[in-house]
């Protein structure tokens, strides 16, 4: 029997890098998987790879109309809601003289507001026992240069996920934040102006981790599915680092 049999999923951003490993693993154990991303093509894409495990919604977290219709969706399928996964984000670098209020407004609506209220109105579907894992960066505990806009948004996440730790504990609602260290997808290699200038921001970031390499998504998305597992049923408002050391060491 697999460990997500019966339940049902949400992954918002899972169309690419780590949110589409998450939403993999969950399918391959069970779950019936509801995927949002704002890419059409690739939303088709992992639909037509995972086939009736996922169903795919294309929307953006930082609109409440597209939230308002993913979770029609999920209620309309009547077995509420075991496991969500706040994934969806991005940030770009800035240093603070260069900074657009264009760009802040950007990250913060998406990585904050989008996850806020990404959870707000999961509330009325969560089951009990439900889990609620947010998707955290090495980034809100260490200072970058240029990427101060995005750090504090992860920050803020960290703080949100202890407050509802907090406030959904009398519901059985278990609430934990994923942190993933320099991971090989694109998003990060994105950050990089073009291909040479990418590999030489992978390289660098791997040598900034103790185990001498780049995470990959799969690595991160077997962790999340620990903390979306009856496994972790004693477990919450807790940090999980998935960094190969990167911030203990």
């Amino acid at each position: 029997m697999a460990q997500l049999d019966s339940k049902t999923a949400l992954v918002t951003g899972g169309t690419s890098g780590i949110g589409r490993a998450i939403a993999t693993r969950l399918a391959g154990e069970g779950a019936h998987v509801f995927v949002t991303g704002r890419q059409r093509p690739q939303l088709e894409a992992l639909v037509d790879e995972l086939g009736d495990k996922v169903t795919g919604i294309r929307g953006d977290v930082s609109d409440l109309d597209d939230l308002d219709r993913v979770y029609a969706a999920i209620g309309e399928r009547g077995a509420g809601l075991d496991i969500v996964v706040a994934n969806a984000g991005g940030g770009t670098f800035a240093k603070l003289a260069e900074l657009k209020p264009g760009d802040f407004d950007h990250t913060f609506g998406t990585n904050v507001r989008g996850t806020v209220f990404t959870v707000q109105k999961a509330l009325p579907l969560l089951n009990p026992d439900a889990s609620v894992v947010i998707t955290g960066s090495t980034s809100a505990s260490r200072a970058t240069a240029a990427f101060g806009v995005y750090s504090a948004s992860k920050a803020a996440l960290r703080q949100f996920s202890r407050v509802w730790a907090i406030e959904l504990a009398e519901r059985g609602v278990r609430v934990n934040t994923i942190t993933p260290g320099p991971t090989e997808t694109p998003g990060l290699a994105g950050l990089a102006a073009d291909p040479v200038e990418a590999r030489a921001l992978l390289d660098a970031e791997a040598r900034r981790v103790p185990l001498g390499r780049l995470g990959q998504p799969a690595e991160i998305a077997d962790a999340v599915l620990f903390l979306a597992s009856p496994q972790a049923k004693f477990i919450t408002g807790t940090e999980l680092f998935v960094d190969g050391g990167e911030s203990q060491v």
